[in-house]
This record gives C-alpha cells, structure tokens and sequence, in this order.
C-alpha cells in the first residue's frame, strides 16, 4: 500500500471510529433532524456536560459536526448531511444478518 492510499485509509478510519459509540451515534441522529444546544443534548443523552461535550468534540474533530455560539449557549449541527447514507448502509447490514440469523433457525 503506498501512502497516499494509507492516509486514506488512515482518515477514514478517524471518522469510522469517531462514530464508533451509542452516545455518539445517537447525537448525529439528533443533528440530523435540527441543530441543537450542548443542553438539551446533555438532558437527552442523560449524561452531564462534560462527558457530551467530550463526545461533541470528537465528532467535531472527525468533520461531522459543527458549533456556533449564539449567546450563551453553543449550538451543534451536522456538517456533514452524508453521514446518514453510511447510517442506511449500516441498517442494511443489521437487516442482512437478521435474515440470515432467522434461516438458520428455521
């Protein structure tokens, strides 16, 4: 592999496993409907401020999200629109192996 096929590589996996957590994944669900305050994520994924905003920054660091201060609170949206195809192809996946786990029991 030459390197500019690694650093391809390499980039999307930074961004593979910037999703790679519930919390994470739930979050981009959530910004693909409506941009939303660090506050109100905190209060629906449950957990304090810190921890979303430490999930926030990952994503945002991996180019899926981004922030925009309005007042006193940051608001987060989803960047990148496209991510949810990726989400499509993964409930394909899930729907594949749900098949495939029903024909070997009947």
């Amino acid at each position: 592999m030459n390197r500019s096929t690694q650093a391809l590589f390499e980039a999307r996996a930074r961004i593979v496993k910037a999703l790679a957590h519930p919390t994470r994944l739930f979050i981009v669900d959530r910004l693909s409907k409506e941009s939303t305050c660090v506050c109100e994520l905190t209060r629906l994924v449950g957990a304090d401020m810190s921890t979303v905003s430490k999930h926030l920054s990952v994503l945002k660091s991996a180019g899926i999200v981004s922030d925009e201060k309005r007042g006193l609170q940051v608001f987060y949206r989803l960047k990148t629109p496209c991510i949810l195809n990726f989400f499509s192809c993964v409930e394909g996946v899930l729907k594949a192996n749900a098949s495939e786990q029903a024909s070997l029991v009947r």
